[in-house]
């Protein structure tokens, strides 16, 4: 990657107020919570309100960082909203934030890369930044998966939670934040993880579920814990480092044993790894922020930091980065 001239210089974060706690889930489906926990790691996740969507949580992500961090938006130029659950097919959740906010001057996109999203989107934003095109960008990561889940499927609904963050990316060819990037995608196995819209086949043939998330849990699995390890590994070969000089590596949050075992495949230390879905869940493009503004308000995650931040999901996608820390 050529060398980059933007900088992370924000970050804020939203969660819903409402709780879905796996006792509750023993109310809707055949489980316990002793079966969640030990196969997921998840505890809770949180639940968007009838009329809260993907916009609400992503103004309320925005609005946390400008109150944490003192920012004005009047000069920022584009918003990227990373999300596979908008508010609308049109117009885009951040054609509705950048309303919300009454933003002046701001293009405004929404990217789909399911649960990788915010990894795409902050590689979007350094590549504009970086090339000149842009000075300012809001990239979010947020969704409200809650709205699209079958709750008589424990095998998706016991995962998922809404929620979302976001981070500033500006200009500063000075002090910049990303190293490096790796990327890829098996859309082969597509069929193995969707949710439709108007189409209800895939290759050919009829898709089981109709607008509802749905996934062969197995075979996703198999393709994270075999495809992110070698991901990883590139990515760190491409930036000349070794597993020891990554300060915190921040997954998506999917499933605790899926990152283990990423863990293990990669040589990056499970301690050192920060997650989000004890508490919040599955929460797609929004997990990866999620879990780094948990690590900064904690204090685990400081400035100088070298985090390696990966994304995976539906597609089947994938996108990683290395970052400094500069906040």
């Amino acid at each position: 990657m050529s060398r980059s001239a933007a900088r992370i210089t924000a970050i804020g974060s939203y969660v819903p107020e409402k709780r879905l706690t796996n006792l509750d889930l023993e109310q809707l489906v055949e489980t316990n919570d002793e079966w969640i926990l030990q196969r997921t790691g998840i505890r809770e996740r949180r639940i968007a309100g009838e009329h809260e969507f993907t916009s609400d949580i992503s103004t309320k992500a925005v609005q946390d960082l400008a109150e944490r961090y003192g920012k004005s938006f009047d000069d920022v130029d584009l918003i990227i909203a990373c999300t596979m659950t908008p508010d609308f097919k049109t117009p885009s959740v951040a054609a509705m934030v950048q309303a919300k906010l009454n933003i002046p001057n701001a293009g405004t996109i929404d990217l789909n890369a399911a649960c990788a999203g915010f990894s795409y989107g902050l590689q979007m934003a350094n590549g504009l930044i970086t090339s000149g095109l842009h000075k300012k960008i809001l990239v979010i990561g947020a969704e409200t998966f809650s709205k699209i889940l079958d709750y008589t499927d424990r095998s998706t609904c016991i995962l998922f939670g809404d929620g979302g963050g976001a981070v500033l990316v500006e200009h500063d060819a000075d002090n910049p934040s990303f190293i490096e990037s790796h990327m890829g995608t098996n859309g082969a196995l597509a069929n193995n993880l969707y949710c439709t819209d108007l189409a209800g086949e895939m290759f050919g043939e009829d898709l089981a579920a109709r607008n509802v998330v749905w996934q062969n849990g197995r075979e996703v699995y198999k393709w994270a814990v075999n495809t992110v390890p070698k991901g990883v590994n590139a990515l760190m070969d491409k930036a000349g480092v070794a597993p020891s000089d990554v300060d915190w590596f921040v997954p998506h949050s999917a499933n605790l044993r899926i990152i283990e075992s990423i863990c293990t495949r990669s040589g990056l230390s499970l301690d050192n790894t920060i997650y989000s879905l004890e508490y919040y869940g599955n929460t797609s493009a929004g997990s990866i922020p999620l879990s780094l503004a948990e690590g900064v308000k904690d204090g685990r995650i400081k400035a100088g930091d070298q985090l390696l931040l990966y994304g995976f999901g539906g597609g089947l996608t994938h996108a990683g980065m290395l970052v400094k820390w500069s906040i």
